[in-house]
């Protein structure tokens, strides 16, 4: 996309996006220990977990308080607070950075809430622009089943009750993520998103993956990147997980 920055750092940035229910976190996890298989420097990010901001908008979802653009700032402080002090340090130092959701996430969610498309992608205009980017394309019916059989309850912002889309918890979650959904295949040829059938098995949906890492990155991965032992990986992966 035109309106993100380069990377022009030694590091590789992988980012994974989808509505909820369309198994992107587990093949971004897979995806992380195969390459830390291969000795390289592999550190995970994923949305809205900024030290920072992380109470405010805890007390902020608590209280029922947020407006769509209070709660798209909100996730843009998040966002940049995390690629100054995380993401950038890292791909700099050469590491290969992998992202749970990006800016792609509020391109979709905040737009289903009503922002401005303008607006909100000028808003992130400062990213640094992935390496490569995967979208898990599944259809709704599947995502949310998957959602409502692992889950106690769906939260207020979550299911988009703020929106009075619907009274109903449930439908309501339904209609956002439906709308979600149609941002995600909206911009999905803007972007250039590697598409993954969600729908095939893990193993498929993984094997894809590391097939379009290899031949996308190529030479990228033979030169540059930072390389650790098995040990030293895992240390940094503690030391993600504390963070």
């Amino acid at each position: 996309m035109s309106l993100f920055s380069p990377n022009r750092f030694r590091g590789k940035l992988i980012v994974v996006e989808g509505i909820d229910g369309s198994g992107k976190s587990t093949q971004l996890s897979l995806l992380s220990h195969w390459l830390r298989s291969k000795g390289y420097a592999v550190a995970f990010s994923e949305w809205n977990s900024s030290p920072l901001v992380r109470k405010t908008t805890r007390r902020g979802k608590k209280k029922e308080m947020f407006k769509p653009a209070t709660f798209s700032l909100m996730h843009a402080t998040d966002f940049a607070d995390r690629s100054e002090r995380y993401i950038t340090p890292l791909l700099k130092a050469g590491a290969i950075v992998c992202a749970d959701r990006y800016a792609y996430t509020a391109f979709a969610r905040d737009v289903a809430r009503g922002v401005s498309r303008r607006w909100v992608r000028n808003l992130y205009s400062f990213s640094t622009r992935p390496n490569l980017s995967f979208y898990f394309r599944v259809p709704l019916d599947v995502a949310i089943g998957r959602i409502l059989g692992g889950r106690d309850a769906i939260k207020y912002y979550e299911a988009g009750m703020d929106l009075r889309l619907s009274r109903d918890v449930e439908e309501s979650f339904r209609i956002f993520q439906g709308h979600i959904l149609d941002e995600y295949e909206a911009m999905a040829a803007e972007v250039g998103f590697h598409i993954i059938d969600a729908t095939l098995s893990i193993e498929q949906q993984q094997r894809q993956m590391r097939k379009i890492v290899v031949e996308e990155l190529g030479e990228g991965l033979k030169n540059g990147l930072l390389r650790v032992s098995p040990s030293e990986n895992h240390a940094r992966e503690t030391a993600t997980a504390v963070l």
